[in-house]
């Protein structure tokens, strides 16, 4: 049986084979199906699944330390580890007992690799009644993951009706088109351009928590949200760490110091301004690193118990204390990709450092939503003690 810090130095491993070629590799712009093949071979990729279909039967404490170390030594490659444990799990937030056995049981078994057509800012797919058949049709700007899948999530309405229905279904089909159209300027790995579903076929009886055609909400099916916010701030975190990591290697190896500022110093490493700019940083790194472990711990304690055990208040508190530290792992990890630069000097600015992914990568993903919200989510907390209401971003 692995132990949690041994899975955490598998990532870190991976991470840094994923390094060594990582400036070469985000310019190529190439479908990553190396490196998620890396993913499987280690195990990570079954890193939540159960042990008896040869899984890690890990907990998601483990699994944010995990797309951490990844993200480290490639950001892309992270975010793709932390939405395929997303979308792994998402049959636990809202499936049967018997959906969550099948489905376990075989991405587990035979590694398979999520991906996700769930968009909220996009139009819902429109889903129809055949029989008993669900019928998926639409398009989604934005599918993470996508021609690296094995398997992708839907989401959509049936017609008729306010009903969002989620369901699981091979990426490789026919009436799933992929788009070749993601070329944005950071996280260019992740394959997370969009997609058409055409007549998307899915039994009713795989229609995820429906039970004789009706679902029976609980307020664990909401903690997608918390938990994928989660997920973004560990690897903007570890993005964050693998700058401050290549900038530190470089200083050490090529920054000189300056001569002309009166106080002159033989090396870089003696440098005033260039120790105490690294000390400001990585103090804030530690410190973030704390608040993103703490909710990490939280969260985890939650996915793993009883699903009917959580009440809204709880789901409310883990949401906020998730808020805080998405919102300091993105500050925090933008400053440092942009701070390198003064303290690793003018030559470091040379594109085969690569020294810009970093603040590409994060400034990328950080959009994702504004963050300015979750500083909302966490004043509107602290002031008045409102709870943020679930929606597809809270």
């Amino acid at each position: 049986m692995t132990s949690s810090q041994e899975w955490v130095e598998i990532a870190r491993d991976i991470a840094a084979k994923l390094a060594v070629d990582a400036v070469e590799r985000d310019r190529a712009h190439e479908t990553p199906y190396e490196e998620v093949r890396l993913l499987k071979d280690s195990g990570l990729v079954t890193l939540l699944g159960p042990a008896e279909h040869g899984g890690g039967g890990q907990t998601w404490e483990t699994a944010y330390r995990v797309i951490r170390e990844v993200a480290r030594g490639d950001g892309s490659i992270g975010q793709l580890l932390g939405y395929h444990y997303l979308w792994a799990w998402a049959v636990r937030l809202v499936g049967t007992e018997a959906q969550i056995a099948a489905v376990e049981e075989l991405y587990t078994k035979d590694k398979l690799f999520f991906g996700g057509a769930v968009n909220p800012r996009d139009s819902d797919l429109t889903i129809t009644e055949d029989g008993d058949e669900l019928v998926y049709s639409g398009h989604k700007s934005f599918s993470t993951g996508s021609k690296v899948s094995d398997l992708t999530v839907l989401e959509g309405v049936l017609e008729g009706t306010g009903d969002h229905i989620f369901a699981i279904v091979p990426s490789r089909q026919e009436d799933i088109v992929f788009h070749d159209d993601w070329d944005n300027i950071g996280q260019r790995l992740t394959e997370s351009g969009s997609v058409t579903i055409k007549n998307v076929r899915v039994p009713w009886a795989s229609a995820a928590g429906y039970v004789d055609r009706k679902f029976q909400p609980l307020t664990y099916n909401t903690l997608n949200v918390p938990a994928i916010q989660l997920v973004f701030t560990n690897f903007y975190l570890g993005i964050a760490q693998g700058a401050l990591d290549t900038a530190l290697a470089y200083t050490r190896d090529h920054t000189r110091a300056w001569p002309y500022g009166g106080d002159d110093k033989a090396s870089a490493g003696e440098e005033w301004y260039i120790l105490e700019g690294y000390g400001d940083l990585q103090a804030k790194l530690w410190a973030v690193e704390a608040l993103v472990d703490r909710a990490g711990a939280e969260i985890s304690e939650v996915l793993h118990a009883p699903r009917e055990q959580l009440t809204p208040q709880r789901r409310g508190e883990l949401a906020v204390l998730i808020a805080a530290a998405k919102q300091r792992a993105s500050d925090t990890g933008l400053e440092v990709g942009t701070k390198i630069f003064e303290l690793t000097g003018a030559r470091a600015s040379a594109a085969k450092y690569g020294l810009d992914r970093f603040w590409r990568n994060l400034r990328t993903h950080s959009l994702h939503d504004p963050v300015a919200y979750k500083r909302r989510e966490v004043g509107a907390y602290a002031l008045l003690g409102q709870l943020p209401e679930p929606t597809w971003y809270t």
